[in-house]
């Protein structure tokens, strides 16, 4: 048989051995979903999983039956989309902990205990968690959780649809304006349901990359694992896979078998058949970016730390009085143009015409007349700045106005510098760009807010044949296949790691703030009016 797979013809000869490696989703077909069944009135449309938009996960309403079925068919791993949640409709007693009815278990992972397999499980009691194993022999009916995490189809696609089942999914940020090419309905934000259409990963023995293989493809195949030595294929590993192995095996020389997609450099040096030696595996800081602009969609970057370039400070801009006490620091005193008028409803505090100008003070507490009641408020104090004089005066914490900041400080910064004295978030514009970069995209950027400084998985990778600088790549963003070569490294030390901004997309983008809050507590919301 011949068939064609992304634009490359392949020929699957009679007595040819495949080694399967693996089973991934294609595409989804998706139909829109009405109270959990498929709308008499919805065409099925075809999504590929790079499809725009973010999507909250619909908890599938059937059981499993036991903790083996849901090992067989939901994806458990070390990632942090493997740790799926249940909860069992009746007690679980265990030799030392009692697992209520009800009570959301999360699924770690799967292994081998006293020489049973088993599910290494978690319960959170009184903020304490509690670790017990299940095994798989386990049986009772187990419903999923509710899952307020948001995901790209992609991430949907490898970690939350379970094998031989379909998925509800509820669309919750398009990210994107609707145009005619969009498949789904203008101003859609209901449901869909997913259902996977596979494909067949194997590797083949006379060919160094991986063959995708349509799962509906025409072909008969004998099982002959049990006669073959499977040992002399190439074993495939992703990133992710590379990442896992011990500090003590970096680092290790390998043969890209699939490069990631991009012009990016060093992206787009990383392609088929290349060969590269990882030196290591490690954790590092980024500063997340995001370009200053009122019309969407911005531009996003991720800003290493050993960024050379230096920047100026940009105005700040406040929406409310409660905004200015969480920017207001002690290193320097932080002045403001209001830009929105305010009409106070207490004589005891202060309105706010446009223009008027402020230095913030701090946040106290003021006792103002409400219908004929004495209450108790939290308020700005602030010097109102005059011609010729201050006046201080207090804003309601609660007040929504407009602020901008006045920038007095005319200093140049290193990424570093601006980290260490200032709170994030942070206005900025290059003003010197980095001259070890070929192409500097944040130079070209007229304005950058730095939103949050982040910590991220990264490879530290250089070519064999030309080692004279290496890069950071990162580990959960690259989609990229490796094998392992099995010689020596030449040297042991690597060159100078060359340093790359990277831009990331809109769905990226909220995929990184999703891993950086998500064990963060919600930030306090400013004070409401008295009632």
């Amino acid at each position: 048989s011949i068939y064609e797979m992304f634009g490359n013809e392949c020929c699957l000869s009679t007595g040819e051995i495949i080694k399967i490696i693996g089973f991934k989703i294609n595409k989804l077909i998706a139909s829109i979903c009405e109270n959990n069944e498929v709308s008499r009135f919805s065409a099925k449309v075809e999504l590929p999983l790079n499809f725009p938009g973010l999507y909250k996960v619909v908890a599938d309403k059937t059981p499993y039956v036991s903790i083996e079925e849901i090992t067989r068919k939901v994806s458990i791993g070390p990632t942090r989309f493997g740790h799926p949640c249940f909860y069992s409709l009746e007690d679980i007693k265990l030799a030392n902990l009692t697992i209520k009815h009800g009570e959301q278990i999360t699924f770690n992972s799967v292994e081998e205990v006293n020489g049973t397999m088993a599910v290494n499980c978690g319960v959170v009691r009184n903020n304490q968690s509690h670790s017990f194993t299940l095994p798989l022999s386990q049986e009772g009916k187990f419903y999923e959780c509710e899952d307020d995490q948001i995901y790209t189809l992609k991430e949907i696609a490898e970690w939350k649809i379970p094998k031989c089942r379909n998925r509800i999914v509820k669309l919750s940020n398009t990210l994107h304006t609707w145009d005619s090419s969009n498949p789904l309905p203008e101003n859609f934000d209901g449901c869909l349901i997913l259902t996977p259409v596979y494909e067949v990963q194997a590797v083949m023995k006379f060919r160094k990359d991986i063959v995708h293989i349509l799962s509906d493809l025409d072909v008969e195949v004998k099982d002959v694992t049990d006669c073959y030595d499977i040992s002399s294929f190439l074993q495939p590993l992703s990133l992710e896979d590379v990442f896992e192995r011990t500090s003590k095996e970096f680092p290790m020389v390998a043969e890209i078998m699939e490069g990631p997609s991009g012009s990016q450099k060093p992206y787009n040096l990383l392609h088929t058949g290349k060969e590269i030696v990882i030196y290591k595996k490690y954790q590092a800081a980024r500063v997340l970016a995001s370009e200053i602009r009122s019309d969407s969609p911005k531009r996003h970057f991720l800003i290493p730390m050993s960024y050379k370039g230096k920047f100026k400070r940009r105005p700040r801009e406040f929406p409310t009085a409660y905004d200015l006490e969480l920017a207001r620091s002690e290193k320097e005193q932080l002045h403001v143009v209001a830009t929105k008028a305010f009409d106070s409803p207490h004589k005891e505090l202060f309105s706010v015409s446009v223009g008027d100008q402020f230095l913030v003070q701090q946040c106290q507490t003021s006792e103002v007349l409400y219908e004929g009641r004495k209450k108790v408020i939290d308020v700005l104090a602030c010097e109102q700045i005059l011609s010729d004089t201050y006046k201080k005066v207090l804003l309601p914490m609660y007040m929504e106005g407009g602020f901008v900041e006045v920038i007095h400080d005319k200093k140049q910064y290193q990424l570093s510098e601006i980290c260490k004295e200032f709170r994030l978030p942070f206005n900025v514009k290059v003003s010197v760009r980095d001259l070890s970069i070929e192409e500097d995209v944040l130079a070209a950027v007229p304005g950058l807010q730095f939103e949050e400084e982040i910590t991220d998985s990264y490879l530290l990778i250089s070519s064999t044949n030309s080692p004279v600088e290496s890069w950071e790549i990162p580990v959960y963003r690259l989609n990229m296949s490796v094998h392992l070569l099995s010689r020596d490294v030449q040297t042991v030390v690597p060159p100078v790691t060359k340093t790359t901004v990277e831009e990331i997309s809109e769905e990226q983008y909220y995929m990184v703030r999703r891993y950086e809050n998500q064990t963060l507590h919600p930030p306090p919301r400013p004070p409401k009016k008295p009632t």
